[in-house]
């Protein structure tokens, strides 16, 4: 049956007349929500970053710039050589937020190490905006049975205050 009315209306039942532009919109909508999917899948799996062997000078520093990033001072300190932890209060230390630790290179020597790190602090309340501070300093480390300790640490990752 056909419609004579002229008014452009949709028989009901009748697929064929659907416009194919709300077709076109339901595909573009399909391919957007596929793309967020994919980025969302992107950005989770995206992990922290490889933890390297405690039984090199960058694995101990990596593990204890970590540990005083986290708050962690008690973990941190387990990194630390005796002659330095005996002489150590921990305490929290304010400067680690927004701090990121980059390593830059390793000297290493038989019983003995130097790491360099590069060390950027973000500050939200510049007057233009976010900036950044950035410099290089050195973790020197020692070897004691076997492992590597830390006996001097960067300012912004010192947690001790050393006692009288």
């Amino acid at each position: 049956m056909e419609n004579d009315s002229g008014s452009g209306a949709v028989p009901p039942g009748d697929v064929s007349a659907v416009p194919r532009r709300d077709r076109a919109l339901g595909g573009i909508v399909a391919v957007i929500a596929a793309l967020v999917i994919v980025a969302l899948v992107v950005v989770l799996t995206r992990g922290a970053p490889e933890l390297l062997d405690t039984d090199t000078p960058e694995g101990v520093v990596q593990r204890y710039s970590a540990a005083v990033i986290a708050g962690d001072e008690r973990g941190a300190a387990e990194y630390l050589s005796p002659d330095v932890a005996d002489g150590c209060d921990t305490f929290d230390s304010e400067t680690t937020d927004n701090l990121r630790v980059t390593l830059v290179s390793t000297n290493q020597r038989d019983d003995t190490a130097d790491v360099r790190v590069s060390i950027t602090t973000l500050y939200e309340n510049g007057p233009f905006g976010i900036e950044e501070q950035e410099f290089e300093d050195d973790f020197d480390l020692v070897r004691i049975d076997g492992g590597w300790l830390i006996e001097s640490v960067p300012w912004p990752l010192d947690i001790c205050r050393v006692l009288p």
